[in-house]
């Protein structure tokens, strides 16, 4: 299996190079060059053994193929439950929350660590990984290759734009992961990344990649959990499952679009988007406007400019085709925290606000669009991680998980700099 760039099809590597370079040379992002049908036999419920089916035929012929079985077991020991939010059926929540930095982007992380470890056997160069982050990427990331040798990591953040929980996730690290808080927004953060990418200084010190959703190894394991909801409802109800995905870099929702194009049981795709309204305003206006991201509640969605939209629109071409594919509505704030209360007093569920979106989302569907589906929230970040929005809201606190509270125990540092490539540089 080859992966090609996004902007060049003739520009291809292999599953392994695709994961160590993160970007494509050219600056463009790997896809695979084929998508083989598949048809799973695991156990949904077995998150390992159905990657490991899963993500096999990408890995075949790599050097990572006689490893995959060792990653996916390292990458997914921890659940994804599907629970069930009504008596109908129709209404569900993929908890996504439940491993070590209670986010979904865990999953992703802890795979491309345990990829990258065994990549790197007898490398005599350090790899450093640079992560943007709009409040769970980086955290994830951090936790995943903390204490990893031969890798050090650099999360930039944008300054005084995450929660308290998150920024502590960021920042609580120490010895090979260094955090630094961006004088700008998440768009300021990944545009350096990007920069830092095409720098020849920068290159001379050690090979770079990426931990961001535009690295592969982040994308192809997240496909694993829409796989394994959509089995489950596909073998209870006889029917394909539909997701309403809370979405900023279109990392997450591009996996379940992918997921649905390799035959899981998939139907509709809806992209919950906050105030930061770019995609659904290129799916209804045809014409793609990126614009300066947006402060909001939600903040892990605050993009102006996604850059997996470029692989999306590699997949379908224009916004009219996507369209077809998908859709994307906007929620602003004060519908996020009405959604907070009332899904807390119908259901007694405790959204983070990022799950609010969806649910705001999902309500906003035409009642015969919700009748006639097997619908499916995805719950992106535990509440806890979000109690100084949350709990107001709710009128009471919410417990700390374990894997957060330890956190709390650890010392804090970062360095703050301005978003330009010289500060960037100097930093690292």
């Amino acid at each position: 299996m080859l992966f090609a760039s996004t902007r060049d099809p003739l520009l291809r590597v292999g599953f392994g190079a695709a994961l160590t370079h993160g970007l494509a040379r050219d600056g463009g992002l790997y896809v695979p060059n084929d998508w083989p049908p598949l048809q799973p036999e695991a156990d949904p419920n077995d998150l390992a053994a159905l990657a490991f089916e899963l993500l096999r035929p990408f890995a075949a012929g790599d050097a990572l193929d006689g490893e995959l079985a060792a990653i996916t077991r390292e990458a997914f020991n921890f659940p994804a439950p599907l629970a069930m939010l009504d008596d109908s059926q129709r209404l569900g929540v993929l908890e996504l929350f439940h491993g070590p930095t209670a986010a979904f982007k865990d999953f992703g992380a802890r795979f491309l660590a345990a990829a990258m470890r065994r990549l790197r056997r007898g490398a005599t160069s350090p790899l450093r990984i640079l992560v943007a982050t709009s409040g769970d990427t980086g955290g994830a990331v951090a936790a995943a290759f903390h204490r990893q040798e031969g890798v050090q990591v650099a999360v930039l953040f944008p300054k005084g734009l995450v929660s308290p929980t998150q920024e502590r996730q960021l920042t609580c690290w120490g010895e090979n992961v260094r955090s630094i808080a961006v004088r700008g927004r998440f768009d300021d953060c990944q545009g350096l990344v990007k920069q830092a990418f095409g720098d020849p200084e920068l290159r001379q010190h050690g090979e770079l990649s990426s931990a961001n959703s535009i690295n592969l190894g982040r994308l192809l394991p997240q496909m694993v959990y829409y796989w394994a909801a959509s089995m489950q409802i596909a073998r209870s109800h006889g029917e394909p499952a539909s997701f309403v995905i809370p979405s900023g870099n279109l990392g997450n929702a591009t996996a379940c679009v992918w997921a649905r194009k390799l035959g899981a049981p998939i139907d509709a795709i809806v992209l919950a988007h906050n105030a930061n309204r770019t995609v659904p305003d290129y799916l209804e206006e045809g014409v793609l406007r990126p614009r300066p991201s947006q402060a909001t509640l939600s903040s892990a969605m605050d993009v102006g400019n996604p850059s997996n939209l470029e692989r999306l629109s590699a997949l379908f071409g224009d916004a009219a085709a996507l369209g077809t594919a998908l859709s994307a509505v906007a929620v602003d704030d004060a519908a996020t925290q009405q959604r907070i209360r009332s899904d807390f007093e119908r259901y007694g569920r405790i959204w983070c606000p990022h799950t609010a979106v969806a649910a705001e989302a999902y309500a906003r569907l035409a009642p015969a669009v919700r009748e006639r589906g097997r619908w499916v929230l995805v719950a992106t970040a535990h509440p806890a991680k979000f109690r100084e929005i949350v709990e107001p809201l709710i009128g009471r606190a919410l417990p700390m998980p374990e894997n957060l509270a330890r956190l709390f125990e650890r010392p804090c540092s970062c360095t703050e700099i301005e978003a330009t490539l010289a500060a960037l540089k100097d930093a690292l």
